[in-house]
């Protein structure tokens, strides 16, 4: 049985999966017969520990069948790499998609898994030749690894973000050169006031850019995490869940969210 299916996605949610997509989302399951739009991404997408996510919101404020295509630790590797997810999204009405973080992408320095993008399988020769004092054997996530090479403070670092950036253009070009209905790219920055717990490669504004034409538009939100925005007592998780519900965003960052993108919806239309 799935981490999914086990209920540790969240006190009180559901999960599903649709079609021939491998991914699971957020549940309960919708009906694909009728039209529909589409939100997708990551960990805030999905709305961890948060009763109603942006795509909720939306769908109320909007009044317009919108499927929350969320999934965890879902990042660049899941969404171009699953065909049914892909077919999903070419059925629907618009598709808003969260800009995916930068570490979970197989790339020239380490593969990740296809499915659960923030866990690393292995260093390729290159990162080991590059990095020769590393031991890697203990490190199992994105997050850990480059906050171990960010530690030896030299130029090897900058050589491994730079093809973390270049890749993630090539990959979001990629995907967005194979959806065929309007696209909202979500930018959405997650803010930490710890450094220890800053994403160490981020999404740049060039990057932004450079996606930027093969989109219909793009919304630039930031919001800070629950356990430093006071939010933390309006989610829902269990008793040991408690430290990575800090870590994510909560309602009032949904609402925020859903407020930006209204517009530009309505605007299409």
């Amino acid at each position: 049985m799935s981490y999914h299916q086990t209920g540790s996605a969240g006190a009180g949610h559901d999960v599903c999966q649709y079609g021939e997509s491998r991914l699971w989302f957020r549940g309960p399951e919708r009906s694909l017969d009728t039209a529909y739009m589409v939100c997708v991404g990551g960990d805030e997408t999905y709305g961890r520990f948060v009763e109603r996510p942006f795509a909720a919101i939306l769908e109320d404020r909007l009044d317009r069948r919108c499927l929350n295509l969320g999934s965890l630790f879902c990042g660049l590797d899941a969404l171009c790499g699953d065909a049914g997810l892909l077919s999903l999204l070419n059925g629907a009405e618009l598709c808003i998609l969260q800009a995916p973080g930068v570490l979970s992408q197989s790339n020239h320095f380490y593969r990740v898994h296809p499915r659960r993008n923030d866990r690393v399988l292995a260093p390729t020769p290159d990162l080991i030749d590059l990095y020769p004092e590393v031991d890697f054997a203990d490190v199992h996530f994105v997050c850990h690894l480059m906050r171990l090479l960010q530690g030896y403070k030299d130029a090897r670092f900058e050589v491994v973000a730079e093809e973390l950036r270049r890749n993630w253009v090539q990959k979001v070009s990629d995907l967005l050169g194979r959806l065929e209905v309007p696209i909202i790219l979500l930018g959405l920055r997650v803010l930490q006031d710890n450094d220890s717990q800053r994403v160490p490669v981020a999404v740049t504004d060039e990057m932004l850019e450079a996606v930027r034409p093969l989109i219909t538009n793009c919304v630039e939100v930031a919001a800070h995490v629950s356990g430093q925005s006071d939010e933390l007592e309006d989610m829902l998780f269990g008793t040991l869940q408690q430290p990575m519900a800090e870590h994510m965003i909560g309602p009032a960052a949904h609402k925020t969210i859903a407020d930006a993108l209204v517009g530009p919806i309505r605007n299409l239309n």
